[in-house]
């Protein structure tokens, strides 16, 4: 009877296991509000690399990271092709934005946006720092994040953000805490070894 109850169950977990994988795989990233400080300054360098601008001597200030990740489609086949607009506030949480009235500094040195779009195993990466919180009144703060708008013709648009694992802010925030624990896992990045390099894949949905 023992033996019977453990392969029973160890039936169960398996198909558990496969029916929570399709899952997965079949839901897209989730979507986030865009916020009031999408770029609206007209800039020439838009390349992967954050922590330089172009014609200007000197790197952003704050701790230097690397983006990297692939887009899939909700098969998990990688899609090549996809503009990936990306955009966030420096390592003081200022953006580079003239409606920003945050009395944080301004870096001269941080790009602070970025348009790319994916290779053709669909996969990115970018250069950037970890952004600095940002001022919501007098006692809240919006976690660390990073902005995208994901777009290709056949694919649904995607605007989302991005977060940081274990961060202190993420259960204080407020669009954090609206996610449930699968969408907050999708949309919080993975620390991948000690070189300050972060995983952030997006599944998108066909038309």
């Amino acid at each position: 009877m023992k033996r019977r109850a453990f392969i029973k169950t160890s039936v169960l977990g398996t198909v558990a296991g496969v029916f929570t994988g399709t899952v997965q795989a079949k839901m897209t990233t989730p979507s986030e509000v865009e916020g009031p400080f999408y770029p609206i300054t007209p800039q020439k360098d838009q390349d992967a690399d954050l922590t330089r601008v172009a014609g200007k001597e000197g790197i952003a200030k704050g701790e230097i990271i690397d983006v990297f990740g692939q887009v899939l489609d909700t098969d998990l086949k990688p899609v090549e092709g996809v503009t990936i607009d990306l955009w966030q506030a420096n390592s003081f949480g200022k953006y580079h934005h003239p409606h920003d009235t945050n009395s944080a500094p301004v870096d001269k040195h941080f790009q602070a946006w970025a348009i790319m779009q994916s290779g053709a195993e669909g996969q990115f990466k970018f250069k950037t720092v970890i952004p600095g919180a940002y001022p919501l009144g007098r006692n809240q703060q919006r976690t660390p994040h990073i902005h995208f708008k994901i777009a290709k013709n056949g694919y649904v648009p995607l605007l989302t953000q991005m977060y940081f694992p274990n961060h202190q802010l993420n259960e204080q925030d407020g669009l954090f805490r609206r996610k449930s624990v699968a969408e907050q896992a999708m949309m919080t990045a993975k620390l991948v070894g000690k070189n300050n390099q972060y995983q952030y894949d997006i599944i998108l949905e066909k038309v």
